[in-house]
């Protein structure tokens, strides 16, 4: 799979390094990276919005396709919001909800991710059971 975080480092409490807290763009470019689901490895992504970092499993809410229209472009161009490149779903940055597009009121499914020390984590076992 293309473009994820590499050199992940498992944490103690089920966490793992995503990356540093300075890859993630106020609005801008988010960082990829994937997670397991089921027993297999699903792509994710990792964004900033006002402030506060944002994880999310990288899969649309209309049809499971990635979002990112670029590699790691997950913002419209306003920075506003998240939007799928392939069908225009729109989505809130903070709470992943669908608010414009053929998403029928569905939501991206958030993943538990925190920042620590200028680095960004997912904590997989909340990860694992949330979403």
């Amino acid at each position: 799979m293309r473009g994820y975080a590499r050199g992940t480092v498992a944490m103690a409490g089920r966490e793992r390094l995503i990356c540093a807290a300075t890859a993630l763009e106020e609005g801008g470019a988010g960082v990829r990276f994937d997670v397991e689901r089921l027993g297999r490895r699903v792509p994710a992504f990792a964004v900033r919005y006002d402030g506060v970092v944002h994880g999310y499993l990288n899969q649309c809410a209309h049809v499971p396709v990635e979002l990112d229209w670029a590699e790691g472009m997950f913002f419209d161009l306003s920075g506003l919001y998240l939007i799928c490149a392939t069908h225009g779903a729109t989505y809130l940055p903070e709470t992943g909800r669908c608010v414009r597009g053929p998403c029928n009121g569905g939501g991206l499914k958030k993943l538990a991710v925190f920042e620590r020390d200028g680095s960004v984590f997912i904590s997989e076992q909340e990860s694992l059971h949330g979403g």
